[in-house]
């Protein structure tokens, strides 16, 4: 299934702001089906565990440390060419550079706080969704 999944996380600013709503229902209208979902929060470990690729970079503490800061929304999502479609919808990381109309641009306050993660390739993607998900929770 490689190119029809990918994953997303709803980030606790995000969360925390309101927008669990308002996201969901655009990652719907862009014809996403969502094939696994949770709200969770990541304790500091497992928040270090999913980044661990950035590990060496300055960000790393301040990333850890935000995402584990309170509740996530992750999802498998699902549709052709998942990985490129969402990483649209999503929008630039820097919400001042997203375009108008993607996630970022509308519920993302900072390039730290911004709103929603998307894997960046069909190899992450499955690595991410099988860090949340189980094979018997996706459908």
């Amino acid at each position: 299934m490689a190119g029809n999944r990918t994953f997303t996380m709803i980030k606790p600013d995000a969360v925390r702001n309101g927008n669990i709503g308002n996201i969901l229902a655009m990652i719907n209208q862009a014809g996403f089906r969502i094939v696994a979902m949770k709200y969770t929060k990541l304790s500091p470990e497992k928040a270090g565990e999913f980044y661990a690729v950035h590990k060496e970079r300055p960000f790393y503490g301040e990333l850890v440390e935000f995402m584990s800061s309170g509740p996530i929304v992750a999802a498998a999502l699902e549709k052709d060419n998942a990985v490129a479609d969402y990483r649209t919808l999503s929008g630039a990381t820097n919400p001042a550079e997203a375009e108008e109309g993607t996630l970022r641009a509308l519920y993302a306050t900072s390039i730290g706080e911004n709103a929603v993660h998307g894997a960046d390739s069909d190899e992450n993607a499955e690595n991410e969704i099988a860090f949340h998900f189980s094979r018997y929770e996706q459908f």
